[in-house]
């Protein structure tokens, strides 16, 4: 075998999260300096993404903002669109994105093989005007915006999930670095680790 712990999900949406912190060994760093990276690509997109979206979802649910046959529209310009569609759709969820135009096909291919539906806006007009669209969208009756952008359960999504795995495998943190897109990966996981 291959050394490394497996096991059986009864779901996809059991495989998002918990994933590894791998020390990188190769940089020249001084002297009791020691660099780690969570490798979020392991989750079922291959993204972050799939953390939020889950969370937002399931909590929408749970709140009854959302039910069977409720459609979820989202302004994206890749991960977060991936996952929704993914997500939203092993959920029974239909699910529409609303995406400029100068994205890379390569999103586009994976946001259709989830089956999500896509409604483009031009490049010139760019994501706020995919945001302004997603927002117009969901006064229909039966629509749900995801809102990543202004929803506190993406923070959250890391506050209480990245958050306490980092701490779990790594209980001394001086630096967090992360990637920034909405900020909620930076805002929910270095509020955890400052507590």
């Amino acid at each position: 075998m291959d050394g490394q712990t497996h096991h059986l999900c009864a779901s996809v949406l059991e495989h998002i999260g918990d994933t590894p912190l791998v020390e990188l060994k190769r940089f020249e760093l001084k002297p009791g300096v020691r660099l780690f990276a969570k490798l979020e690509g392991q989750n079922p997109t291959g993204s972050v993404k799939d953390r939020i979206v889950r969370r937002m979802l399931l909590v929408a649910r749970r709140q009854r903002q959302i039910a069977a046959g409720s459609t979820i529209v989202e302004a994206t310009t890749g991960n977060t669109g991936i996952a929704l569609a993914m997500i939203g759709r092993r959920l029974g969820y239909r699910v529409k994105v609303v995406v400029p135009e100068n994205v890379f096909p390569e999103i586009g291919n994976l946001l259709r093989v989830y089956g999500a539906e896509i409604i483009w806006v031009p490049t010139e007009q760019g994501i706020q005007r995919a945001m302004d669209l997603a927002r117009e969208l969901a006064r229909n009756e039966g629509w749900f915006i995801l809102d990543q952008f202004a929803n506190e359960e993406n923070s959250r999504a890391h506050y209480e999930g990245t958050g306490p795995e980092i701490l779990a495998d790594l209980p001394r943190v001086d630096i967090f670095v992360a990637g920034l897109g909405t900020g909620g990966t930076l805002m929910g996981t270095g509020r955890r680790l400052k507590e």
